[in-house]
Formats: structure tokens, sequence, C-alpha cells
């Protein structure tokens, strides 16, 4: 994690993307698109409550509007809504251009610490 926002609820990661995680030469995989941006989601809920322990993804949608090529990438993740057992996120993620490549959406069930 590179950057965090608390009063926006967004959280940044940046990735070093090597040629293994990708097909037809330098194309990162989708399922690695995908992974990139559920971790800046999910990490967005860590960040902003101290008492979660878990994050369950219900679904996540990703749509892949150009190319991620190897190399450096910048997952943004950021919270729609907040919920004390449901989350509704977003991410980005971003070339080294700065062009948005992906971008998902997830509703997550988030675990709570045990009241004591």
């Amino acid at each position: 994690m590179v950057d965090f926002d608390e009063s926006r609820g967004l959280v940044c990661f940046e990735f070093n993307v090597s040629k293994e995680f990708c097909h037809s030469g330098d194309v990162v995989q989708g399922g690695f698109v995908t992974a990139m941006l559920d971790i800046a989601m999910s990490h967005a809920i860590f960040a902003t409550n101290p008492d979660a322990v878990g994050l369950s993804s219900l679904e996540i949608n990703t749509s892949y509007l150009e190319v991620s090529r190897a190399g450096w990438l910048r997952a943004e993740g950021i919270i729609l809504k907040n919920g004390y057992k449901t989350g509704f996120l977003e991410g980005r993620l971003y070339n080294e251009k700065g062009q948005l490549t992906a971008t998902a959406s997830t509703v997550a069930r988030i675990q709570r610490k045990a009241a004591v």
C-alpha cells in the first residue's frame, strides 16, 4: 500500500508485474488484474475499520477497458458504502501512463471482532 486517504476511504497499491503473470507476451492475465483490484478494494475496508478481521467477496465484477501490460500498475480501492456487515467497493487500475485499464466493483461481507 503506497497511499491512504481515510476521509475518502481510498487506498492505493502499486505493483510491478513481471511477464511470468502474462500471456501473449506482456498482456497481464485477467485473473491477476482482478486480484490486484480485489486487494485494493479489500484493504480499503481494513484501513478504515480497525475491528474488521476478514472480508469475503460475495461478487466481483471486472471490466477490462484496455490491455494491462507487464510493468508498473497502480490499483485504487474505494469504499462506496461501509455497512456493519456488508461493504460496497469500487476499484480502478491504471498503467504507468495514467490510463485507466480496468475497473471492478464488489459486494463483500465484513467479519468483525467479537464484541467484548
